[in-house]
């Protein structure tokens, strides 16, 4: 909600009309200038749960769906509706709005740097709420000046770590951005869901010693295929693919589950240490409720 705001406020130079107004201005003629959501092409870099949400949005308003996911397949691009982007230099160069939804890790940090800025046209509109270390804030700024973009920022380089006090960093008086303080889970909504998907989260690991959404991965383990099953979203349906897994020796590394609209279908992606044989695919086909299994690389690093 945070990132659409932010988008519309850039758009519709939101913030600038109320501070006009309130020193006692009048300028409908300047604040009349703006493009609108609808029909244009919002680029997602990322696809976990949070992105996911934002293309669900994107769609309300009408919007075109590009995504930069490490994810991402042409399979998966085409079942949910989207064009994918295989860099993040790609993504910006299709869209009219980018959206970052992706964590903070070695690989990502710095991950958006000149190259990706250089990729966007005049007047994209640039949004971050996920972390201000995967940005290089020197090119952004740069190019904010030079290209004529926007960006709407909920992180950004030496914010203040306290709940109140003074920012005087260059961003302050930057008439290319709008910044809020650091909020996008500051609402009742997402507190309660962190508190009950804190639960859920005991609650799987109590019941199939698996850990959704860890962090924490053992280092030294190193994914080498992905194995993408689409299936029916019911229940035991993953155990049983898990299950197939494990009597194979294979390790899962990591896996991601992604819900279809209606609710009825999902893809997993299931990233392990060596590939699934032929054999341990064709058993997990045989599920009734399972449409396809197929394992890929993955790209070595």
């Amino acid at each position: 909600e945070l990132a659409f705001g932010l988008m519309l406020a850039c758009d519709r130079h939101i913030p600038d009309n109320v501070i006009s107004l309130r020193e006692g201005k009048w300028n409908k003629k300047e604040f009349s200038v703006a493009k609108g959501l609808y029909g244009r092409t919002l680029g997602v870099i990322g696809f976990g749960n949070i992105a996911q949400e934002v293309v669900k949005r994107g769609r309300a308003f009408g919007m075109n769906i590009a995504v930069n996911s490490r994810w991402m397949t042409p399979e998966i691009a085409a079942e949910i509706g989207v064009t994918q982007a295989k860099t993040p230099e790609e993504l910006a160069s299709l869209s009219d709005f980018v959206s970052v939804h992706i964590a903070l890790n070695p690989q990502t940090k710095g991950l958006l740097g000149k190259a990706f800025f250089n990729a966007m046209r005049p007047g994209t509109i640039f949004i971050n709420t996920s972390r201000a270390e995967v940005v290089d804030q020197a090119a952004m700024v740069t190019a904010l000046a030079e290209k004529n973009l926007k960006a709407g920022l909920d992180v950004f380089e030496d914010e203040p770590t306290v709940a109140q006090g003074e920012y005087t960093g260059s961003l302050k008086d930057n008439p290319h951005v709008y910044t809020t303080h650091h909020i996008g889970a500051s609402t009742d909504q997402a507190q309660d869901a962190v508190a009950a998907e804190t639960v859920r989260i005991v609650k799987e690991f109590k019941n199939t010693g698996l850990v959704p959404n860890v962090v924490n991965v053992a280092k030294g383990e190193t994914a080498t295929h992905l194995l993408i099953v689409r299936h029916a979203d019911k229940v035991g349906v993953l155990a049983g693919v898990l299950e197939a897994l494990k009597r194979e020796g294979v390790s899962v590394q990591e896996m991601e589950n992604i819900i279809m609209g209606g609710a009825k279908a999902a893809i997993a992606q299931i990233s392990t240490d060596k590939e699934p044989s032929a054999n341990v695919i064709l058993a997990i086909k045989k599920n009734a409720d399972i449409f396809d299994a197929h394992a890929i690389p993955l790209p070595k690093h």
